[in-house]
């Protein structure tokens, strides 16, 4: 089985070096590389020459058009079997396509999808967003954890499917979360999909606070568009974090105007975030940063997710339901 890897880039000159050094050094060596430049203008093509000679990597360079449409221009343009999807901020295990590959032999999946982690060279702060963005206690296991509140859901941080998916699903679309969309697609044409737990990657994450809130933000915002998609999707660990952003305002209010009773239950939660994160990372700095971190996530995507749920579900502005559900029945046909 060939795979292809496809990364879709922008202005990301190190993290591509970074990502493919970590490629040159895979055990097993059936896979080509397809990077898409998507309209960048501090272009990598140098950088893919420099491993040319140590990992089958093609670049393309095409207009900014967005990440979806550079995704599917990679898949036009790849030869493999088996497409696998990484983020460019991404650093690869040495071992992973030799335990993808045996993991696909011993039980194969349509479509599968592979945690992220931190690896030691992170930054305190990226480790403790990685932290904010895979725990039960701010995502609900959403991302492959061992306990989780929905279905699982391959993201394209580390995410593959067949080409027999491809001809049958299409590409992605361009549109925010994108790879949830896409993997709801597959779900509902009746492919297999699971979670390979041991093909992780190593995710750089944002490298600040103010990048991640942006990021988590959009979330928020995008899983009203996936509701109007797909009415069945929304879960309850969807709207947790809404209803932490409300809970707050109205604690907050009640300890300022009856009594600082009501401020222990944001107190409780915190510290109980602050004592996994110091058990899980083993570290009190990072531990400390993972308190903003997590109020980080669980604010941005709540204050997203409720002016999404305004305009659209409560005042109708933006685009129009009908809009959103002829998106969903377009013909599948590569985009």
């Amino acid at each position: 089985m060939k795979f292809s890897v496809i990364i879709p880039v922008y202005n990301r000159i190190d993290e591509v070096r970074d990502l493919l050094q970590s490629l040159s050094e895979q055990s097993c060596k059936d896979f080509e590389v397809v990077i898409v430049e998507d309209g960048s203008t501090d272009r990598c093509d140098e950088v893919c020459r420099e491993y040319a000679d140590r990992v089958d990597v093609k670049y393309y360079y095409k207009e900014n058009e967005g990440r979806s449409i550079a995704r599917n221009y990679g898949l036009e343009h790849a030869s493999g079997d088996y497409f696998i999807f990484f983020d460019s901020d991404c650093v690869i295990p040495s071992d992973y396509f030799e335990v993808l590959s045996r993991k696909l032999q011993d039980n194969y999946l349509d479509c599968f999808g592979g945690p992220d982690a931190a690896h030691d060279s992170f930054t305190p702060t990226q480790k403790a967003i990685n932290y904010a963005m895979t725990s039960f206690l701010t995502t609900g296991g959403i991302r492959g954890g061992k306990v989780k509140l929905e279905k699982f859901v391959p993201r394209t941080f580390n995410m593959g499917f067949s080409r027999a998916v491809y001809d049958k699903v299409g590409g992605f679309r361009e549109m925010f979360s994108e790879d949830i969309d896409m993997s709801t697609r597959i779900r509902h044409a009746d492919f297999s999909i699971g979670l390979v737990r041991e093909a992780k990657v190593w995710h750089k994450r944002r490298v600040d606070f103010r990048k991640f809130f942006r990021q988590v933000y959009v979330f928020g915002m995008s899983r009203i568009t996936l509701k109007l998609l797909y009415p069945d999707s929304l879960k309850l660990v969807h709207i947790l974090p809404a209803a932490f952003v409300i809970g707050c305002l109205v604690l907050i209010v009640l300890g300022i105007c009856v009594s600082w009773w009501f401020f222990m239950p944001i107190v409780a939660y915190f510290t109980a975030i602050f004592i996994g994160a110091w058990i899980s990372t083993k570290s009190f700095k990072i531990a400390c940063l993972a308190v903003p971190a997590s109020a980080i996530q669980l604010t941005g995507y709540g204050l997203g997710f409720i002016k999404s749920f305004t305009q659209k579900i409560l005042l109708r502005k933006g685009r129009d339901i009908n809009e959103e559900i002829n998106i969903r029945k377009g013909k599948n046909e590569k985009l």
